[in-house]
């Protein structure tokens, strides 16, 4: 595999990390930030972080930025508006367990979104390593045991959840489409998405602070945003953007398999929970069915 392939799947499981710690502090902050609240103050944290740095670029190429017309609104309504907003609403009412499960969806749906769009439609051999990771996730998700996995049970926020699935997978797909019209440094595109994405947040956020008002400024709560403003936001998305224009929507997607697994790993660090046989070997599927996928090959 070539180096900057190998620099793009590095950054695309670096995305998944921090994701699955954005995923911890989710649950952890969850009865005291609001969601939108949470995804508004997230994004606008990392816009006034990464103004400074792209704002002279992106008036370099303003023109890049006209010819590309409504492509870039779409593209940072999907992946900067919506995802995570729906995300944090679909946590309001359902479990981290079904959020998981439905993230599963994320892979199946880029590769038909990229089948559909792209007309890259995915290898034999990359449908089974996506079976095998979704087995991983599955033993993962019940802790190998059948009964739990038969008495999940899904309710109305799993459907927001769904939406967030398509969100995504849409936006990764979209993003390598449109690619060629935007030509712009990693860094620099990814300040246009946030720029144009948290005004689209704005006035779901103030709808929810006329319901349900504000949160209490303190050291966790910043904390908090901090987090999910800088490693889950600028760093995570902008190693993403980069590992799908290299290697692809499909390919990408893929690495979102590693999330529960992470998602284990820093639980078992940061919070003492421990670490059994069922995470072993449902990592161990997931690792492996990814690694089977992306091999080259029929």
């Amino acid at each position: 595999m070539p180096t900057r392939h190998l620099w793009a799947a590095a950054g695309l499981l670096l995305s998944s990390l921090l994701w699955a710690g954005n995923a911890l502090i989710g649950r952890a902050i969850a009865g005291e930030i609001p969601p939108l609240t949470l995804s508004f103050w997230r994004w606008l944290v990392a816009l006034c972080i990464l103004l400074p740095f792209v704002a002279g670029t992106l008036w370099q190429h303003r023109a890049t930025l006209r010819r590309a017309g409504w492509r870039l609104p779409v593209i940072a309504a999907l992946g900067i508006g919506a995802y995570n907003s729906l995300l944090y609403t679909a946590a309001k009412s359902t479990t981290a367990i079904n959020i998981t499960l439905l993230n599963t969806c994320i892979p199946l749906a880029t590769f038909l979104f990229a089948g559909l769009l792209l007309k890259e439609w995915p290898k034999r051999r990359a449908w089974l390593g996506m079976g095998i990771a979704v087995a991983g996730l599955l033993v993962l998700i019940s802790q190998a045991s059948l009964a739990n996995l038969l008495g999940l049970s899904f309710n109305p926020g799993d459907l927001v959840m769904i939406l967030a699935v398509l969100a995504w997978a849409l936006y990764t797909v979209l993003l390598r489409l449109w690619a060629p019209s935007l030509p712009l440094p990693p860094l620099a595109l990814l300040g246009a998405f946030v720029l144009i994405g948290v005004p689209v947040i704005l006035p779901f956020y103030l709808l929810e602070f006329s319901q349900l008002g504000g949160f209490e400024l303190n050291g966790r709560t910043l904390g908090a945003i901090l987090y999910t403003a800088i490693p889950a936001s600028l760093i995570a998305y902008l190693t993403w953007n980069q590992g799908v224009k290299i290697l692809g929507a499909a390919k990408a997607s893929l690495a979102l398999y590693t999330m529960p697994v992470f998602a284990a790993v820093l639980a078992y660090l940061l919070l003492g929970e421990t670490l059994q046989g069922f995470h072993w070997v449902g990592g161990a599927l997931i690792f492996g069915g990814l690694l089977f996928a992306t091999r080259p090959g029929r």
